[in-house]
């Protein structure tokens, strides 16, 4: 039991460590890294999405950032497929690989799967872009999470292509997106060992909001700059950008757009860790307990 392949998924919200700790016992177990995050895989992104830095990189061997144009159309679904068949050729000269990452959906998709979509009914997706267009976002994030509310407490809320393709499937089978994909689970040739990464609010919060004052540094709003023709585009559905485009639409100024910035991150760390707190396999360590972490992983 011991000696099987394990995958080693290290969870936990934005800015709580998981990039370091990853790293650590990725040279511990002479492993390498496999990210799940939705933003990291477009190459275009960098301040934005928190990407491990050139030296991080360096350390160790990360897989899946930077592999895609923010024009292409990349889901979990893909994710998980991608990943999985990376995962199973790393185990070939591996005993361990770590899947770490923020994206619920990507991590799910990897552990559990969730393949098999239902067609959609004729003229169910043309009538919710009509009333969406018709009644604006806020309508659309109602019915979602009066439809899927499991789903909307993970999902980017201000991202309408995600929150629409729940509504059409919901529509079409009556059934909420998370059942869908419950009832698709994967089995695996591999053990599977989560650690999720958590600290006091205050402190996480402190972290999200420096880490912000920093990106801003870096040049996160000239960033954003350069992507506003192309806003529309599903990867620019998200915290770090969306707020930015609305300061450059002259909705508010640019200290309301770093206010924005910094709420909707503490936010989105609170969703995750909804999410991630819901999954009972999930065992929960601060960022510096490394080596409980490894004991664990050693007598797991």
């Amino acid at each position: 039991m011991v000696n099987r392949t394990k995958l080693i998924v290290i969870v936990g919200p934005t800015a709580v460590g998981k990039t370091n700790v990853a790293i650590q016992l990725a040279q511990r177990f002479e492993s390498e890294i496999i990210s799940a995050d939705s933003r990291q895989i477009y190459k275009e992104l960098e301040i934005g999405t928190a990407k491990p830095t050139k030296e991080e990189l360096g350390w160790v061997k990360h897989h899946f950032i930077n592999i895609k144009s923010i024009d292409e159309d990349y889901d979990a679904g893909q994710f998980g497929r991608d990943a999985l068949a990376l995962i199973n050729d790393l185990f070939k000269t591996h005993g361990h690989v770590i899947l770490c990452g923020g994206s619920g959906l990507y991590v799910k998709s990897v552990t559990e799967g969730f393949d098999k979509m239902p067609v959609i009914a004729e003229g169910v997706r043309e009538k919710i872009i009509e009333e969406y267009e018709l009644n604006g976002l806020g309508w659309l994030q109602q019915q979602v999470e009066a439809a899927d509310p499991e789903y909307f407490s993970l999902v980017d809320q201000k991202n309408p292509q995600r929150l629409m393709r729940a509504l059409e499937i919901n529509y079409s089978t009556g059934q909420p997106l998370n059942k869908l994909r419950s009832e698709n689970k994967l089995r695996h040739a591999f053990e599977i060992l989560k650690i999720g990464l958590e600290l006091d609010r205050e402190e996480l919060y402190h972290r999200i909001d420096s880490r912000m004052d920093t990106m801003i540094e870096a040049g996160l709003f000239e960033e954003a700059k350069h992507f506003f023709s192309k806003r529309e585009l599903n990867a620019l559905q998200t915290v770090g950008y969306q707020e930015i485009f609305g300061y450059m639409d002259g909705l508010y100024n640019r200290d309301e757009a770093i206010r924005l910035l910094k709420r909707n991150s503490r936010r989105y760390a609170k969703r995750q860790m909804t999410w991630f707190k819901k999954d009972k396999d999930v065992m929960w360590y601060r960022p510096n307990e490394i080596d409980e972490m490894i004991k664990a992983i050693e007598n797991t």
